[in-house]
């Protein structure tokens, strides 16, 4: 079974918030590697293509291209715990400054 790092890109069908349906999405994994190599599951957090509508603790990338994405994107707050088995494939992996600023963002978020 494949381990994923924290800071991975990834590709993941998320549930909408309603149940509805789902759509895949890229995610970056923001689960601790203790974390990961414990469990069958990781968390992540859904990036969206969708730069116009950013809401409280979405973080607006400046590197996309480095992570592995084809469009400008938003780090969102909108986190899922999921099965390893349920990530379609790995699209690239996030820069360290990028992670540095979304670690600060979710410490904001969450009141950490």
């Amino acid at each position: 079974m494949t381990v994923y790092n924290r800071g991975d890109v990834v590709l993941v069908g998320f549930v909408f918030s309603d149940e509805s349906g789902k759509k895949l999405r890229p995610a970056v994994v923001i689960s601790s590697a203790p974390y990961n190599r414990a469990r069958q599951e990781v968390i992540v957090a859904a990036i969206t293509s969708n730069i116009r509508r950013r809401l409280f603790g979405d973080y607006l990338m400046g590197r996309w291209k480095d992570a592995g994405l084809l469009f400008p994107s938003v780090v969102t707050r909108i986190f899922r715990t999921i099965k390893r088995t349920m990530i379609e494939r790995k699209l690239g992996t996030m820069p360290k400054p990028e992670m540095v600023a979304i670690d600060g963002e979710l410490r904001h978020s969450l009141g950490l």
